[in-house]
């Protein structure tokens, strides 16, 4: 990374930290992928139950697979012939990681999600929230935050997944009611009723959509 983009970048991020404290949520900066890595797992207690959404920020920086070859009680979907049972699991579990759509910078997470599994647990259950956020993710306000969301990681989420939506074709948001839409729900986080709940890692990298 750029010295002066990661000045910029160290700078911004105690901002965006500062907000989410005033928040009731709890912020970390890490300078490299490789301290992102370290940093989650010293948060993460070995022998905890963990689940995660679709985040490819936790896997950008070798979260996953970590957690999946070390002392955890992972939660992989994947692994699940049923679904369900893998999502009914991830609302008791220890903590759930996932990355955010678009973050402000005073504090404010934005996510837009598709099946709900993702928002829904971001909101309750799961005992603690870890989100992995490159700083290629923050945004002034919750209307530019919105706008990234819906113009930039939906429609490349759209065509990761082979989804016939306009945006898919278009490569921006088309407000649509496609039976094949990701944006179904939209949560803005903007305070943790229940302090430190939710932790954020900002990492000085440009990671996930």
């Amino acid at each position: 990374m750029n010295e002066n983009i990661t000045l910029r970048n160290r700078k911004l991020a105690a901002k965006v930290i500062k907000g989410l404290e005033s928040r009731q949520m709890t912020g970390f900066y890490a300078e490299t992928k490789e301290e992102a890595l370290a940093k989650a797992l010293e948060l993460i207690p070995e022998g905890s139950s963990v689940s995660m959404g679709g985040g490819m920020s936790v896997h950008e920086i070798g979260l996953a697979d970590k957690l999946k070859d070390g002392n955890y009680n992972f939660i992989d979907r994947d692994a699940y012939e049923d679904k369900r049972e893998a999502m009914l699991l991830t609302y008791d579990c220890d903590f759930f990681l996932s990355s955010c759509n678009a973050i402000t910078e005073d504090g404010v997470l934005v996510n837009i999600d598709g099946n709900a599994n993702r928002v829904s647990a971001i909101c309750q259950g799961p005992k603690h929230v870890l989100f992995i956020v490159g700083m290629n993710k923050v945004c002034d306000d919750v209307d530019g935050a919105m706008k990234r969301a819906r113009n930039v990681a939906a429609p490349i989420n759209a065509q990761r997944f082979g989804l016939s939506t306009p945006c898919s074709s278009t490569g921006s948001c088309m407000n649509c009611k496609s039976p094949d839409t990701i944006c179904c729900q939209f949560l803005i986080t903007r305070f943790s009723r229940h302090k430190d709940r939710i932790s954020v890692i900002l990492v000085n990298d440009n990671l996930g959509f």
